[in-house]
């Protein structure tokens, strides 16, 4: 059987084989805290702002259920997930490099398209490797391992442009508008994505296939119409507990994709008294909203060290449904601050909930998909962050003028709600019990 050729790794290597999600998160850290602002300093309107962060639901939404597909089905010299890992950190690293010198909108827009487009070619493989080398009772450090480097990788993205200002003014700013230390946090970004990838690869090589595990790889040739047709019949097959998930994501990233986009903005109505992106306070607004998710990124990378026993203890799914209830609670509160000390004290809240679900749902999910498909449904569960992200995209310009009042507070309060719904809606999930499952082995 698959799962007993599995060697149990120390908790050292655990670590290492997760050292490239580090540099994969610092580059989503840098979109989060930065492209709202980028935009808004190139001129960009609030209402229809979200239209602008289309890349990433589109790209996941094509790139990462094909991807996994085809990283299911490859047999290379390199292993199974590796070649993925490589191509989208070569992609992710030439775009964070150009991303600060654009000098339009439209520039800006394109190269997140192609940036996503390399984190996602890379993030599928990467959870699919986790769970492809761990055995069931270690892919809950895995994937909380997981979650904790993607708060630490975040907490440093958000800060850095603020540790910067130690050498560079904030208000140096380039001919486009655009903040110096901006600049340079995504070249550092740039340097991290490549370089992390290479010594996870390096350090924790895959597991070589079987025989077995060859013989079946070979009746599952690696075209576009193979590719394709895996994708409709593990969608048609998809497991029920993954069916479940889908309401529950649904409310929390839509939730989470609007407090990213907004959240500069309302920080800068409820804190600074600004609306003007061209202004100081909008820019000393900027640096407070980013050391606050610095603050709630290191929150969510102790809450995943924290969530370890205690998920092992009470399972994923009540841990994760209180996760959400925080973040929700935070959400609803933060409108109403009226200092930063205010806002950081909700940030635990955020932070709590940002582990959960980086960590948490897909606990959830590997519990309950076989081995065999652990690439093709990690991608296919993807469709269910990006779902709800293109949903919130398309529908946000429709709805934030007529009934948010055209408020970023408002997105914020609407987001707390949805988080709740979410939590709700995770206690109807028939999966990340007390006892994980084991995944179906493969059969030759």
């Amino acid at each position: 059987m698959e799962i007993a050729r599995k060697p149990r790794l120390s908790l050292l290597r655990i670590i290492e084989m997760n050292i490239g999600f580090f540099g994969l998160q610092f580059s989503f850290g840098l979109q989060q805290a930065n492209m709202g602002p980028i935009y808004g300093f190139l001129g960009a309107d609030e209402a229809t702002m979200p239209l602008l962060w289309l890349a990433g639901p589109m790209t996941g939404l094509i790139i990462q259920p094909i991807i996994g597909a085809m990283s299911d089905r490859t047999n290379s010299r390199f292993g199974r997930r590796t070649p993925y890992f490589l191509i989208g950190a070569i992609i992710c690293t030439i775009s964070l490099f150009l991303m600060p010198y654009s000098s339009a909108l439209w520039m800006a827009a394109s190269l997140l398209w192609i940036l996503d487009a390399g984190n996602n070619i890379t993030m599928e493989p990467y959870r699919a490797y986790v769970a492809d080398r761990l055995v069931p009772e270690q892919r809950s450090i895995g994937f909380l391992t997981q979650s904790a480097f993607t708060g630490l990788a975040q907490t440093l993205s958000y800060l850095a442009p603020t540790l910067l200002t130690a050498f560079v003014a904030q208000d140096v700013l380039d001919d486009n508008g655009i903040p110096v230390i901006v600049r340079i946090a995504f070249i550092i970004g740039a340097i991290l994505s490549i370089s992390t990838i290479v010594w996870s690869v390096l350090r924790v090589p895959e597991l070589p296939m079987t025989d077995d595990e060859v013989a079946v790889l070979e009746k599952k040739p690696l075209t576009v119409k193979a590719t394709l047709a895996e994708i409709l019949d593990a969608i048609r097959d998809m497991p029920k507990p993954m069916r479940q998930l889908a309401v529950a994501m649904l409310c929390q990233w839509y939730a989470m994709f609007a407090y990213w986009q907004y959240v500069t903005f309302a920080v800068g109505r409820a804190l600074y008294d600004t609306s003007d992106p061209s202004s100081a306070a909008f820019r000393e607004a900027t640096l407070t909203t980013q050391q606050a998710g610095a603050l709630y990124n290191f929150i969510a990378f102790l809450s995943a060290l924290v969530l370890i026993p205690i998920v092992a203890r009470l399972g994923a799914r009540m841990v994760h449904a209180a996760c959400l209830t925080a973040s929700g609670i935070a959400m609803l509160l933060l409108p109403g601050v009226e200092t930063p000390a205010g806002l950081f004290v909700l940030m635990l809240g955020i932070g709590v909930g940002w582990a959960g679900m980086m960590g948490n749902t897909y606990v959830m999910l590997a519990d309950s998909i076989p081995a065999e498909r652990n690439g093709i449904y990690m991608g296919i569960f993807n469709m269910f962050i990006v779902i709800p992200m293109l949903i919130q995209t398309l529908t946000m310009p429709l709805i934030y003028n007529p009934v948010l009042g055209g408020d970023p507070r408002n997105v914020l309060m609407l987001g707390g709600l949805l988080m709740i719904a979410g939590a709700i809606a995770t206690l109807f999930v028939d999966a990340g019990h007390r006892v994980p499952r084991e995944q179906k082995p493969i059969i030759g």
